[in-house]
């Protein structure tokens, strides 16, 4: 079963390039980023919470290069054991609140933890790259919402830069619930500057609302820094919105629905410059990312 379904991945992916005029490049088995392949360190939350040393370590044991934050707020206590073990570091999440200003509701965050500091800290510890990666539904539930939203992440995107930092947008899959006849992740691509503000794109979430994300990818090229790789169940249900979705809907690479290969066969061509691993829920999240990783790894 698996090998067939590699065939297939790969007939579709080669049918996409055959479309775009092109040939399926050597790197669409994942040797460029298999090499520096990291992780979304959100699959790992539990584990990091209790032994973050044992926890980065069989990260690293397992085959990662490179690993993503959660927040610049973990650098302290994470970025030592991340040097030690010799493990990359070239991303973090923020705050969505740093942008949005909602600070009222986001009762849990530090206040005192201002942008001008995230950017300080990402800059000590040589970071490229800060993520946006998602926000209070109150602050986003009309498309004025979206465009102030939007034009807050240019003037963000633009501190970040000046400080030699892309800032990048995250998607989830509500950003695909439609907005009097276009989507609010079209709104999105219209408003933000490709100079202040590129795109993490996350494959799962944007197949989870019923979008193709090679299709997605192509519409992006050359705003796609980032990219998120995880599967998806087979007869997922669309969600569009930010209800819950089944756990089980989150699958290790290989074993869903999601053309992870299409997608590394395309990531070059477009400029996709790093990929992680993400798994947001598995009963056995260590087991899963191994799974993930030896996945990569058979593409090679």
């Amino acid at each position: 079963m698996y090998n067939r379904r590699h065939f297939l991945r790969r007939a579709a992916a080669a049918g996409v390039y055959a479309a775009i005029g092109t040939s399926l490049p050597a790197c669409a088995r994942g040797s460029r980023y298999q090499d520096e392949i990291g992780l979304q360190l959100y699959t790992l939350r539990n584990q990091l919470e209790r032994d973050p040393l044992a926890t980065l370590t069989a990260v690293r044991d397992i085959g990662y290069r490179q690993v993503e934050l959660m927040d610049t707020i973990q650098l302290p206590e994470l970025l030592p054991i991340i040097r030690d073990l010799g493990l990359g570091l070239h991303s973090s999440f923020i705050n969505w609140s740093h942008v949005t200003g909602g600070w009222e509701y986001n009762a849990a965050a530090r206040v005192d933890y201002g942008f001008e500091r995230v950017i300080e800290d990402a800059q000590r510890a040589g970071l490229s790259e800060l993520v946006f990666g998602w926000w209070f539904p109150q602050e986003r539930d009309t498309a004025d919402k979206y465009k102030a939203t939007a034009d807050k992440l240019n003037a963000a995107g633009e501190q970040c830069r000046a400080a030699g930092i892309q800032l990048c947008y995250h998607n989830h899959a509500f950003e695909f619930a439609d907005f009097g006849g276009q989507t609010a992740y079209d709104i999105l691509i219209e408003r933000l500057d490709p100079d202040a503000v590129q795109f993490e794109l996350d494959v799962f979430w944007a197949s989870l609302a019923g979008v193709d994300p090679l299709a997605l990818m192509q519409r992006l090229d050359g705003r796609i820094h980032l990219l998120h790789l995880k599967d998806k169940l087979a007869g997922t249900p669309v969600i569009k919105t930010d209800g819950p979705v089944p756990e089980d809907a989150f699958q290790e690479l290989g074993t869903g629905v999601v053309d992870i290969d299409g997608a590394l066969a395309l990531a070059p061509g477009i400029g996709v410059r790093r990929c992680f691993v993400e798994q947001d829920q598995s009963p056995d999240p260590l087991q899963s990312v191994r799974t993930s990783y030896a996945y990569l790894e058979a593409l090679g």
